[in-house]
């Protein structure tokens, strides 16, 4: 990852403002530092969504308030009534409070792997045990996360088909999605352009969005598995760079990707992004810098999430760069190579 120094004793240091660079070799602690780190997530989410039921006023359109939180769990179908008036924050109060109980266990676990877990859980515990150039080991993480994200995605088919249904802008009502799309070449027509020029976001019904879920879902937990159980082919091992600054470089410019088309979609869906909680889609502006604005210059909460994803994902784009020429072995300082990429242990 950050390059070490080695003072004369021989021990390696790492400056403290590396961050996690200090941990790459210590696995039990770096265990300990992602999920303290998701526990600072989890906190803020409930920490915000508590502050905004707040400060929510009825009496004004959701998105001229301000709120971030509140709009996306009202297009879930929490609290919304007819026409898609807020009749009711206690789910809100009470998602918040939910999520404020799990970040203090997440961090209570994230202070015990730092403080008194193994440093390294290869030697106590093979199965969550890990190097870096274990290509194997990388693609059964790989797969575990493709797994957990294929279950994440059909925890919104729950919601939507099951769990009370989700706010249908079409109709100004929350229902169930009794019958989403299950056909094969209208799901994947809108990734090869048939959904309109707006790609992907040119869906325009919830029954495609929640078939579209149906398919990520099971992809993804199939891809998992596969992933799980077999080893990289060869020309995938001379493919990638097996490093743990590789890894993060893929991982950035992975969130970069989303970033950008969270945009794309935050900006011109009003199905996906009712108008009643986010306001009127936008315009884009490249006169000077890209900014995405509404008619009026009204500043809604559409206008706040379309910028923060663009400018989000500009950054990812840089830091995937940045951290993709380092593990290629580049050295900013001497503007230059100076080592050889890092493989595949034999």
């Amino acid at each position: 990852m950050t390059t070490a120094t080695a003072p004369p004793g021989g021990k390696t240091t790492i400056p403290w403002w590396s961050g996690n660079a200090r941990l790459s070799d210590l696995s039990g602690k770096l265990l300990g530092a992602h999920v303290a780190h998701a526990g600072l997530i989890v906190f803020w989410a409930g920490a915000i969504t508590l502050f905004e039921v707040s400060r929510f006023n009825s009496a004004l359109p959701m998105y001229e308030q301000g709120l971030i939180v509140l709009p996306n769990l009202a297009r879930l179908g929490f609290g919304v009534g007819e026409g898609g008036q807020i009749v009711d924050t206690f789910p809100y109060f009470a998602i918040g409070a939910i999520h404020i109980i799990s970040s203090a266990f997440l961090g209570f676990g994230g202070i015990f792997h730092a403080l008194k877990g193994p440093e390294v859980l290869e030697n106590q515990f093979d199965f969550f045990g890990y190097r870096w150039s274990d290509a194997n080991k990388m693609t059964t993480i790989l797969g575990i996360h493709l797994v957990l994200l294929g279950f994440g995605a059909l925890l919104l088919v729950a919601k939507a088909m099951f769990l009370g249904g989700l706010y249908d802008p079409t109709i100004s009502q929350v229902r169930a999605i009794a019958a989403p799309t299950l056909n094969p070449a209208v799901i994947f027509g809108y990734l090869f352009g048939s959904g309109g020029k707006f790609w992907l976001a040119g869906v325009d019904n919830l029954e495609d969005v929640i078939g579209g879920h149906i398919y990520v879902g099971i992809l993804c937990i199939l891809g998992g598995i596969w992933h799980i159980k077999t080893q990289p082919f060869a020309w995938a091992k001379s493919l990638f760079i097996w490093s743990g600054e590789a890894y993060l470089s893929y991982s950035i410019g992975a969130l970069s990707l989303m970033a950008f088309i969270a945009t794309l979609f935050v900006t011109v869906n009003t199905v996906v992004f009712p108008v009643e909680f986010f306001g009127p889609a936008l315009s884009l502006d490249f006169n000077q810098f890209p900014r995405f604005y509404s008619e009026g210059e009204v500043l809604t909460s559409r206008v706040w999430l379309a910028n923060a994803h663009f400018w989000l994902g500009f950054f990812f784009l840089q830091g995937h760069i940045w951290h993709a020429l380092q593990a290629a072995g580049f050295d900013f300082r001497q503007g230059k190579v100076v080592q050889q990429m890092p493989g595949e242990m034999s």
